[in-house]
C-alpha cells in the first residue's frame, strides 16, 4: 500500500514525543517495509453535529459537511492534515490511515436543516476532507446526505478528486434539474505517475476528466479546480489542464496555491525529498518566493493566492488560459428559494 507520507510527526498538542529506534532493525528490510505500509482503520466518530460554520473571509461558503475526518487519498500536500492533531493523531501516516467515520451524518444533517432559525444557503461538501474518498465506497454517507439535501431541496456544492462522484449521478441530475448543485473536480496534473506519487489513492487524471464529461453531459453544472498549484512542479501544466477541462465539458475553473500550515510543511518536504529529489531545491525556493521568504503565510486573502512575482505570474497565466477556454465565468448561482422542510406539515392553530 502506497502512502503520501512516511512520517509520524509529533502532535503539536502533546508534551510527550515518541521516537522509534529502528537502528537495530536496519538489516530487516521486511519489518521496515511493514512499518511504512499500514492498514487503514475506520474508527467511529460520535460527533453531535455535522455542519461546520466557516468564518474565513477568503472561503466562498459559510457551511460545510465532512462525513469523514482524515483522508485515505493520502495527498502529500493536503492542508487538512494538521486537523487530525485535534483528535490525538498525527498529520502524517495517521491522517491517511486512521479515518474517523461519522455514521450519523445523514441524520445530523437533517437535524440541522430542521432548525427553526436556519436560513437556507449552499452547504459545501469537502470543506476539509474529500467526501468521495475511498471510505465512501463502503459507508455511502455522502450519498445519504445528498438524499437528505434532495428531500429538503437544499443547495449543495461538491469538490472532489475522486471519480466516484459519478456513482451518484442519479441524485446529482435531480438536484441539477432544480438548480441546487455545483460540482468541482480537482485536477492537479495530467501525468499519471506524478499523480500516483503526489496523491496515491485518488482517481487518475483521465478518470477525473471522464467524470467531468459525464457530469456535463448529464446537465450537472461542473467546474475544475487546479488545487493546489505547486510552483516548480505542476504550475507549467495549467494551460493543458484548462484545455483538457474545457474539452471535457467544464464550464468554469479556479486555482489555489499550495498551502503548508503547521505540521503539513514537514510532511510535504519529506515527500519532496523522497520523490522529487532533483526538483526539491527549486520547488522550495519558488514556494518561498510566493510566501515572502517563508514556506507559508496564513494571512487572510494571501494564503490562497500568495504574493510576489511568481505568484502574480501564476495568477496571470491562469487567468489568460481560463479566458481563452471560456472558463473565466462562475457557474450560475444555485436557487436557495426552493428549500422546503418535508417534516413541517400543517400546524394546528391555537384555540385560545
Amino acid at each position: 500500500m502506497r502512502h503520501g507520507s512516511e512520517l509520524d510527526p509529533p502532535n503539536r498538542f502533546e508534551s510527550i514525543r515518541r521516537e522509534l529506534d529502528l537502528e537495530q532493525l536496519q538489516w530487516d528490510a521486511e519489518h521496515l517495509a511493514t512499518h511504512d505500509r499500514r492498514e487503514i482503520e475506520y474508527l467511529p466518530d460520535d460527533s453531535k453535529s455535522i455542519v461546520s460554520e466557516n468564518k474565513s473571509p477568503d472561503i466562498p461558503f459559510r457551511y460545510s459537511v465532512n462525513p469523514y475526518r482524515g483522508c485515505v487519498h493520502g495527498c502529500s500536500y493536503c492542508y487538512a492534515r494538521n486537523t487530525h492533531e485535534f483528535l490525538g493523531f498525527n498529520a502524517g501516516l495517521d491522517f491517511e490511515t486512521k479515518i474517523m467515520v461519522k455514521h450519523k451524518a445523514p441524520q445530523l444533517l437533517e437535524t440541522f436543516l430542521n432548525r427553526k432559525s436556519y436560513q437556507p444557503e449552499t452547504i459545501s461538501f469537502s470543506g476539509v476532507t474529500d467526501c468521495y474518498q475511498p471510505a465512501e465506497r463502503q459507508f455511502r454517507l455522502t450519498r445519504q446526505c445528498l438524499e437528505v439535501a434532495l428531500r429538503y431541496q437544499q443547495p449543495v456544492g461538491i469538490v472532489s478528486k475522486n471519480a466516484l462522484v459519478v456513482r451518484d449521478l442519479d441524485l446529482l441530475q435531480l438536484l441539477a434539474a432544480q438548480n441546487l448543485v455545483h460540482v468541482y473536480l480537482s485536477i492537479t496534473t495530467l501525468q499519471p505517475e506524478l499523480a500516483r506519487a503526489m496523491e496515491p489513492r485518488t482517481s487518475i487524471p483521465s478518470a477525473r476528466l471522464r467524470a467531468v464529461r459525464m457530469l456535463a453531459e448529464a446537465g450537472v453544472p461542473v467546474g475544475v479546480m487546479v488545487a493546489p498549484v505547486i510552483p516548480g512542479l505542476n504550475d507549467s501544466e495549467i494551460p493543458e489542464i484548462l484545455d483538457q477541462a474545457r474539452q471535457a465539458g467544464a464550464a468554469t475553473a479556479n486555482f489555489i496555491l499550495l498551502r503548508l500550515p503547521l505540521t503539513v510543511e514537514p510532511v510535504f518536504r519529506e515527500w519532496l525529498q523522497r520523490t522529487q529529489p532533483e526538483k526539491q531545491e527549486l520547488i522550495e525556493a519558488r514556494v518561498r518566493q510566493t510566501r515572502d521568504g517563508s514556506m507559508y503565510d496564513s494571512q487572510w486573502n494571501q494564503r490562497m493566492r500568495g504574493s510576489g512575482t511568481i505568484a502574480e505570474q501564476i495568477k496571470q497565466m491562469f487567468q489568460l488560459f481560463a479566458k481563452k477556454h471560456g472558463l473565466d465565468k462562475p457557474l450560475p448561482p444555485v436557487d436557495s428559494t426552493r428549500f422546503q422542510n418535508p417534516n413541517a406539515g400543517p400546524q394546528q392553530m391555537n384555540l385560545f
